[in-house]
């Protein structure tokens, strides 16, 4: 069994309240467990979808449609605007410095303190990337309720509608919920929860990822991403959860190259396009077009859950509104287990997960911050990435769960550049998070 000792990311302040009180009328905390999720209401988004809404029709009868307004800006942003206001977060993340960092890729790097700690750092196990869910553990339906911002399902008529006090036992049995991390990394950073009270693991499903797709579609901001860390590429908690947040720059990986390496002719899914990244610090692969929403997502559903049924882990991000999506088998942590990482890296206490990954280095010490380099956000990033040989032989499986029997050869050496999202001009929320030029240092 291999195992790395490290703090975990305090995303909830019930993180360490480990109370299972309960009775008819709630636990007295209002979390988000049975016990007072039942007697409570909250609001909720219905998004665009075709399908059916998980409740009967009629149920929510005085909806007020919100397809005037801005799922981001207006609902989702203003909501986690308010907690802020609330003092729900440990610390006010518009306050931590940001800077670019010189050089080819423009690796942006932030010097969060806040997301430093003393605490005793936790064993967690590395070499597993699913688990069972453990109710002893923490978990968010110990969360309270405060520091949800919204339910999130689909819609029954081809419309979004926001209701602000909904009946929770009417919506699901176990509703999607949108909360915020109170550890933020940046504007808006929040975790969307599927299913909260079915209890999944930190497990990828068609269903849960399909939901995390049209978020990032009905968010309609390039600049408001998502992403997802399987086990064993630093996800600390094991219960279904993605995160998202709004920086209003592009990500490194979003401007790197990448080289076609399959192209439907027939044989990949639904005209889905795969990709492989150049140049880049990390192996990775891109995935794009799709004749629906559904086709992109059931096409990197397979390959996700090919590679946690095959115990490889990895890093996803959801880019360009649900329209790209960068995947990362990776094996830092495997490699910091057997000890083949640097002293030098381990100190920084940097977790390469999705964000470091796509090139948004969160740093927790002013040395760390004032001396990065290129060179040295270069070298952590190579300690995530699996050898060539070894990454061949996983996008080789990859391409076959996604049912792509045939590389086209023609486009095989066909360079192309990626569609910058920095010249997308988003309607940016008030007070907006700055636009991060060359060598700038930023004071939020």
């Amino acid at each position: 069994m291999l195992t790395i000792k490290r703090v975990a990311t305090v995303v909830s302040n019930y993180q360490e309240d480990d109370s299972d009180k309960g009775s008819s009328l709630g636990c007295g905390r209002r979390c988000l467990s049975s016990c007072c999720l039942s007697v409570s209401k909250l609001p909720i988004y219905l998004f665009k979808k075709d399908g059916d809404l998980p409740m009967e029709n009629g149920e929510l009868e005085s909806c007020d449609e919100i397809s005037e307004i801005s799922f981001l800006h207006n609902l989702l942003l203003a909501q986690w605007d308010d907690r802020m206001n609330q003092g729900i977060f440990r610390y006010d993340v518009s306050t931590c410095e940001t800077k670019v960092i010189p050089g080819q890729h423009g690796f942006i790097a932030q010097l969060n303190e806040g997301r430093h700690t003393k605490k005793r750092p936790t064993e967690f196990r590395v070499d597993q990337v699913l688990q069972p869910f453990d109710e002893n553990r923490f978990n968010f339906k110990k969360i309270g309720q405060e520091e949800v911002l919204f339910m999130v399902e689909q819609s029954i008529d081809h419309k979004s509608h926001f209701v602000t006090n909904a009946p929770i036992d009417k919506i699901s049995p176990s509703p999607n919920v949108v909360a915020i991390n109170v550890s933020p990394i940046e504007y808006g950073h929040v975790l969307l929860i599927p299913r909260v009270l079915d209890c999944f693991p930190q497990r990828i499903d068609h269903d849960s990822f399909q939901l995390a797709m049209h978020m990032a579609k009905e968010a309609a901001d390039p600049f408001f991403r998502l992403g997802y860390n399987s086990l064993g590429a630093f996800a600390t908690i094991n219960h279904l959860h993605f995160q998202a947040y709004y920086l209003a720059a592009p990500f490194p990986v979003e401007k790197a190259e990448k080289q076609i390496i399959a192209v439907d002719k027939g044989k990949c899914p639904q005209g889905v396009s795969v990709s492989q990244l150049v140049n880049y610090p990390v192996r990775g692969l891109v995935f794009e077009g799709g004749n629906s929403i559904r086709d992109l997502s059931d096409t990197v559903s397979n390959s996700l859950v090919f590679l946690q049924n095959n115990n490889i882990p990895f890093n996803v991000l959801i880019s360009d509104c649900g329209k790209r999506i960068y995947l990362f088998p990776q094996c830092f942590a495997e490699r910091q287990a057997l000890g083949e990482v640097s002293q030098g890296i381990l100190e920084a206490q940097v977790n390469p997960a999705v964000w470091e990954i796509s090139g948004h280095i969160v740093l927790k010490r002013r040395v760390d911050f004032d001396e990065a380099t290129e060179a040295y956000v270069w070298k952590l990033l190579a300690e995530v990435s699996l050898t060539e040989e070894r990454f061949q032989e996983v996008k080789a499986y990859i391409l076959e769960a996604m049912l792509c029997q045939k590389i086209d050869v023609e486009k095989e050496n066909y360079i192309i550049k990626s569609e910058l999202v920095q010249n997308y001009e988003p309607t940016p929320p008030q007070p907006a998070p700055p636009q991060l030029p060359l060598d700038c240092l930023v004071q939020q």
